[in-house]
């Protein structure tokens, strides 16, 4: 399959490029026989795709979320690191396996495809009914799911998705490019769902939504939180840019998602994947950063957030495992080490019955807010309300409301010295036991770059167990401070120092469309390795 007109049709299908719209029991073979007024009764065609759409935009295989990102931003973000030794060289030492072919593969094959899907019933079935709402939600699912590509890999196939060039192959968007097409396109599905939908797009949105219950001012609310992330995001590739539009979702109508009333969790409707691939695989534990920060800050949410250790040398202690040391051949040496877990008050996490998983919640905006405030975006607020307010509601997420005021007090509290009783080698960070000086007590005098470390510290904190968003923060900022590898295989493509910027496009999506990947790659600014910056990681 290397000549690129045998693997055209192949491509095509590959990279959702084409929907059949023939006939429509080829596209939903259940409704083969039901007649068009029942259909048109409950509109069911088009609940799937929506439906669908936030079910793998979640992951919904326990083995999808590993590959996805238990594989890679888990391990990158500090929360989680593997203790297999039988992966052997592996992503968590920076040997890029094929694992990371499904960032992309979900994003094209489920998230981008879903919406064809549905414009294809649309015109079908129902050309003249305004289902704008509907489309709507799937055009920020879109969007998500191409931005967590894109902060994965760089380039991502966005705008072109769906139109092929002449020989087949498909052209990325630059990732300056894609940001600026989610911007818009989020902008627009702000407005539109601000509008009184439709009884029939209402009906749709009921029926198909695991999100929000059908609630359209709610998905607003969502696109325009997920909006300021991605300014804030452009903060140091574009800061004009990022002020601009910062400023735009600090000011719209639709608010923010500011209280935890109005998080966006999905369901998976039983147990989460991350608690099959965490507890009952094994196959990830705690990471040395987290439990670092937590046992050091004295942080009530640590047994939310933390298992302890069953390892004899280290038994009920909240000790996780530092990411790319030697693990031996197997999970015996340091599977027994601290193990994650999810117990929100608002949302199991990892629950083995009914887990959700976090999409965007309250803390984060505040601390959006809070790092607004502090570059001086106009409606930001005041950055130390805001720091304190992105805290107060995470504890009251996590049920620990309890301790809020002794800790935001704490102004002495630092990282716990991380002590590995199986090789001590890993003890030590470039001869300074602690990751970082950050106290937690807001302190005005404090330089622009001690506050910035104080909010994304804590926002990290938040963030939990989100490691797609921590990972991306923590390239951006470089907060928190994280453990360098011990282990690094990348042969010289990745500074330890300097850590993982950045996932390669896989084999599959450079084999099966060369062209657009050629192109994709001369955008990058650099080789197509784990150590090429992203455009948005522009920070010195």
């Amino acid at each position: 399959m290397i000549n690129i007109k045998k693997i055209s049709i192949s491509l095509i299908f590959c990279l959702g490029l084409v929907a059949c719209t023939d006939d429509f029991s080829n596209i939903n073979s259940e409704f083969s026989g039901v007649g068009d007024e029942q259909i048109r009764a409950d509109f069911v065609g088009l609940v799937n795709p929506l439906k669908l759409a936030q079910q793998n935009f979640i992951y919904s295989t326990d083995f999808m979320y590993q590959l996805q990102v238990g594989l890679n931003a888990d391990l990158y973000s500090g929360f989680f690191a593997t203790a297999n030794g039988g992966f052997g060289q592996n992503n968590s030492n920076y040997f890029m396996r094929d694992w990371n072919d499904w960032i992309m593969k979900n994003q094209l094959e489920e998230a981008m495809q879903r919406a064809v899907d549905f414009h294809n019933i649309k015109l079908k079935l129902y050309p003249n009914i305004d289902f704008s709402g509907s489309e709507s939600v799937l055009s920020i699912l879109k969007v998500m799911s191409s931005a967590r590509v894109s902060d994965a890999h760089g380039p991502v196939i966005y705008s072109h998705f769906g139109k092929p060039n002449p020989d087949f192959s498909i052209d990325y968007d630059s990732q300056q490019d894609a940001y600026k097409f989610f911007i818009k396109d989020l902008s627009d599905a702000i407005q539109n769902l601000q509008k009184n939908l439709g009884v029939e797009d209402k009906t749709v949105l009921t029926k198909s939504d695991i999100t929000f219950g059908g609630n359209p001012l709610k998905w607003a609310k969502l696109a325009n939180s997920i909006k300021l992330r991605l300014a804030m995001r452009m903060a140091y590739a574009d800061p004009v840019s990022s002020k601009k539009y910062a400023e735009e979702a600090l000011s719209s109508p639709v608010g923010l998602i500011e209280d935890n009333s109005d998080n966006a969790l999905i369901s998976y409707g039983n147990q989460s994947p991350v608690y099959v691939v965490c507890i009952a695989w094994g196959d990830a534990n705690a990471g040395a950063p987290l439990t670092s920060f937590l046992n050091g800050y004295n942080d009530p949410r640590l047994k939310s957030y933390i298992v302890p250790a069953t390892d004899q040398t280290i038994n009920g202690q909240y000790i996780g495992v530092r990411q790319g040391i030697d693990l031996g051949s197997n999970k015996d040496k340091y599977g027994g080490f601290a193990h994650n877990t999810a117990e929100a008050a608002t949302g199991n996490y990892l629950s083995n019955t009914d887990g959700k998983a976090k999409v965007f919640t309250a803390a984060e905006t505040w601390f959006l807010r809070a790092e607004a405030a502090l570059r001086g975006y106009s409606g930001a607020g005041d950055a130390k309300t805001n720091y304190e307010k992105g805290v107060q509601v995470s504890f009251i997420e996590w049920g620990k409301s309890a301790g809020y005021s002794a800790y935001i007090d704490d102004s002495s509290s630092l990282p716990k010295e991380y002590i590995d009783p199986k090789n001590s080698g890993n003890n030590i960070l470039a001869g300074n036991p602690i990751l970082s000086t950050a106290t937690i007590k807001w302190d005005n005098t404090s330089s622009f770059e001690i506050k910035l470390e104080r909010i994304i510290t804590q926002k990290w904190l938040a963030l939990y167990p989100d490691g797609v968003e921590a990972w991306a923060e923590q390239r951006r900022t470089g907060y928190p401070k994280l453990f360098p590898n011990v282990i690094n295989n990348s042969g010289g493509t990745i500074s330890t120092q300097d850590f993982i910027r950045r996932i390669p496009i896989p084999a599959k999506y450079r084999n099966n469309n060369a062209p657009g990947y050629d192109k994709a790659a001369a955008t990058l600014g650099g080789p197509d390795t784990g150590g090429t910056k992203l455009w948005w990681d522009k920070k010195l």
